[in-house]
């Protein structure tokens, strides 16, 4: 099968919008499965965790591949809670298309719009598929008025809706069997990117239907136009039409097996037979069983033991992955989620839909589970790396970085149920930060005792807001060698873990400007030391500015709660610009700390009984006063006890 045969796609959507349901239809009507699983029920053929199952949501991506008239189709049902986006991240690079779920009864939610944000960042061509028209108080006008004003989208009406908001709601299709007036009417969208159209448009004439099909796969396939689909997948409405829409509008994969081989490592599990496996994307070449394949990153290669291609929702075994095809492959046991393989590999970084804002510790009930318990957590931050693991081995502790409550209760039935761990948690706490709060410099000089010479001296500048760390280096090889000056780029990170005030360093610039290593005494250890000792010097010095965590919230309730909200608002240290009011009802949109409005979602459904809408989502680290916010202890032995921390280091002591 050549990839033009084939449609890599994912299947995204806020929570409870029915992509799971959507996706076991497609299954179903593809002739992949005999019988259509329920979420309810906890029989859906994509949610495989027991966890899963019984709380009806996904938690994990699941890859399933079927047919459509000849198509390979291997698509990723992601998660739709906001706690676990970090798993819809990890598949974006296995995606040449993707198809945006929304349900008809909410409308464009805030992760509905993180999503989308998303896949156009990535320039990934997107269906729409409006569900749930069956619901009451459905308005199609005004979901269609949504998606234009707050997704920014160009949708193309590919059917008109029928019986709207009736448990016999239907489909009716425009373009190929509607009338020149209906394909007239819908022809705008189109017409708005393509001249010929646009004179039709404004002739009135409504061109044949391939035209228009030529026109939109054109400008599907360019991410200028999202053809919209509507249904009730329940109801097994709208599923052909999105079957059809999925190989004719989306893309087949781009490669050529004759080239060199180069592909991306999106998933990482660990199968209770195969041990550790990676899911892969192949862009180009052919990689084969047994084949060593470079990974940049690591600067070496790894042998392939075992190859796997999705058949329905199981593996098996091949010979060979082709360009474009998706698939599981065994014996990388360095490589990570993000590596792109091969000589010449296809550039891919992973941009967050949003972050873990909590951090937490966790405990093993029984002390017989301490060591058992630090093996399945740093399994786990393999699969998923946003936990950002820490084991503090003096102190005995765990600590994880989590989205919210939803993780914890699934982490704790993960362990329980994989490991046999029982653990518990202690309550999140929000994750600040800090940033320089002006320029200065850091200076160590690290030259005894003998055999031991690191002198460095950086420059310390704070950098805009969201922009992370950003190292560069002045000094010449002939004051520090290179070998040297790569040691102290890799350990810049693992300095700014903790400032002064115990949080994470970040938006901050810090340039490498002297000092000198020594012929004889040198060793890369010395510099790997004498950095973080740097650095705290230097923001002990300037100072640092605490960064809190800020979410954007959208309000919708009846406008006799204007008051008590902008109050409530205003208690929470938000701020928010003059709410929309139509129809007795208002929209206000807020900036809110995160720390001060975690349980507002609960106070104000009980406040408005449940008239009230609330969505939110993050929107990024903005300064505030030390005594607002919350400074922590410093972890393990802090640089700045410069005595203690070099005999630590030199493992003369323990703690």
């Amino acid at each position: 099968m050549t990839s033009n045969n084939i449609r890599n796609i994912g299947v995204l959507a806020h929570v409870d919008a029915g992509k799971t349901t959507l996706t076991e239809q497609m299954l179903f009507l593809s002739g992949a499965i005999n019988n259509i699983g329920s979420v309810d029920k906890g029989t859906s053929h994509t949610d495989f965790l027991d966890i899963e199952r019984q709380r009806g949501i996904s938690v994990q991506s699941a890859h399933t591949t079927f047919y459509w008239k000849g198509t390979k189709i291997n698509l990723i049902d992601t998660p739709g809670h906001t706690d676990f986006t970090a798993e819809v991240e990890r598949i974006l690079p296995a995606l040449d298309g993707a198809i945006l779920v929304i349900s008809a009864a909410e409308g464009v939610q805030a992760h509905t719009l993180s999503l989308w944000n998303t896949l156009k960042s990535r320039n990934i061509p997107c269906l729409i598929y409006v569900n749930k028209i069956d619901r009451i108080g459905v308005d199609i006008d005004a979901i269609i008025n949504e998606l234009i004003t707050e997704l920014g989208i160009n949708p193309v009406l590919m059917q008109n809706t029928i019986n709207t908001a009736e448990q016999d709601a239907n489909i009716h299709p425009i373009w190929k069997d509607g009338s020149d007036a209906e394909r007239l009417s819908m022809l705008e969208p189109l017409a708005e990117e393509d001249e010929s159209l646009l004179e039709a448009f404004i002739d009135e004439k409504a061109p044949e239907f391939d035209n228009i099909d030529k026109t939109l796969i054109k400008l599907t396939q360019s991410g200028k136009a999202q053809p919209l689909f509507f249904g009730c997948a329940k109801n097994s409405i709208g599923i052909k039409e999105i079957l059809d829409g999925i190989i004719k509008y989306l893309p087949s994969p781009k490669g050529d097996n004759n080239n060199p081989f180069a592909g991306v490592i999106y998933k990482i599990i660990h199968d209770p037979i195969l041990g550790r496996a990676a899911h892969i994307r192949i862009f180009e070449g052919i990689l084969s069983i047994r084949d060593e394949i470079y990974n940049s990153r690591l600067d070496k290669y790894e042998k392939v033991n075992l190859v796997r291609k999705a058949n329905g929702n199981s593996w098996v075994d091949v010979k060979e992955l082709h360009a474009g095809d998706i698939g599981v492959i065994t014996g990388l046991n360095e490589s990570i989620i993000g590596d792109v393989l091969g000589k010449e590999p296809k550039k891919y970084n992973i941009i967050p839909i949003s972050m873990p804002l909590f951090t937490t510790q966790i405990k093993n009930r029984e002390e017989k589970d301490y060591a058992a318990l630090a093996k399945a957590l740093q399994i786990l931050c393999s699969e998923d790396p946003r936990l950002d693991f820490e084991w503090l081995r003096e102190e005995r502790e765990f600590h994880i970085k989590i989205m919210g409550w939803m993780q914890i209760e699934i982490l704790i039935h993960i362990i329980k149920t994989r490991f046999n761990i029982d653990v518990e948690f202690d309550d999140p706490a929000v994750i600040y930060k800090e940033t320089p709060s002006e320029i200065g410099e850091g200076y160590e000089e690290y030259t005894m005792p003998k055999p031991c010479w690191a002198v460095v001296r950086f420059r310390i500048e704070p950098g805009k807001r969201g922009s992370g760390v950003i190292y560069k280096s002045e000094v010449s090889t002939d004051k520090i060698k290179q070998k040297y000056q790569n040691e102290i780029e890799r350990t810049i990170n693992t300095a700014l873990k903790q400032g002064i005030k115990g949080w994470e360093v970040t938006d901050i610039k810090i340039t490498l400007i002297g000092d000198e290593d020594h012929e004889i005494h040198s060793r890369p250890g010395n510099f790997i030391l004498a950095t973080p000792i740097a650095i705290m010097n230097g923001l002990n010095n300037i100072g640092t500015t605490l960064l809190e965590p800020i979410v954007e919230m959208t309000i919708k309730a009846p406008d006799e709660m204007l008051g008590k909200i902008a109050n409530d608002l205003t208690l929470m240290r938000g701020s928010f610009a003059n709410p929309e009011i139509e129809n007795g009802k208002f929209t206000l949109q807020a900036f809110v700390p995160l720390a001060t409005s975690m349980d507002y979602a609960i106070k104000l459904t009980s406040r408005s009984g449940g008239k009230a809408r609330l969505s939110t989502h993050f929107h990024g680290y903005q300064s505030v006063e030390d005594n607002l916010g919350k400074k922590c202890e410093y972890r393990g032995i802090n640089p700045l006890d410069r005595s203690k921390y070099i005999l630590w280091k030199r493992k003369a002591i323990t703690l």
